[in-house]
């Protein structure tokens, strides 16, 4: 079986409460919030995306198939509105292809730049990789497929954050990528970043 080296995980399954309306497909420089994330991950060098939807996930699955074909793959979070991104992601890692690590990226996070995913894989030693923004974890965490098992039996609490927080095999790394931090929950979050369009 054909194993990639890197690979995309992207959680989309939310309700958008916050925002007011459905962020995923929001328009965003010139695309949708979430065909900016997975293509960023895409065109950084992951072989495949996967992306886990939830609510009005058929629509974000279809938009997202018609752009990028079997380089997305899908999984769905039937109880999205009563679970986390801790839930999201193990559903998700279930459905990925073999890899040897993949970016975990929320859906709502389109502003992270190219130059960032390079150079987590390249700081990249095993474990968990994570961005430094002005003293700030960020997005998106590089992490090695062999911590998958630790993820699913984790239960300390505080979901994917705690998990992280519990590990001694974080590497953090500096950038000036401001992105890395910029996740798009209300509306005031979306207007101020469609300032940052190129």
């Amino acid at each position: 079986m054909h194993r990639s080296h890197t690979a995309g995980l992207v959680l989309a399954a939310g309700m958008s409460s916050r925002m007011g309306a459905f962020k995923p497909l929001l328009p965003f420089c010139g695309d949708t919030v979430i065909g900016r994330a997975v293509g960023g991950l895409l065109t950084a060098g992951c072989e495949s995306v996967t992306v886990v939807v939830g609510y009005r996930g058929d629509e974000v699955a279809g938009a997202l198939s018609e752009r990028f074909g079997e380089r997305v793959r899908f999984a769905v979070n039937p109880d999205y509105a009563d679970t986390d991104m801790l839930r999201s992601s193990m559903l998700g890692m279930h459905k990925m292809p073999e890899c040897e690590r993949f970016f975990l990226l929320p859906g709502d996070m389109p502003m992270v730049q190219l130059d960032t995913y390079a150079m987590l894989l390249k700081a990249h030693r095993g474990g968990i990789t994570i961005p430094l923004y002005r003293g700030r974890r960020g997005h998106p965490a590089l992490l090695e497929t062999t911590l998958i098992g630790d993820i699913r039996a984790y239960n300390g609490g505080d979901g994917l954050r705690g998990f992280f927080r519990s590990r001694s095999d974080v590497l953090t790394v500096e950038t000036e990528d401001g992105g890395v931090l910029a996740d798009l929950d209300t509306k005031e979050d979306y207007d101020r970043h469609l300032g940052g369009c190129l």
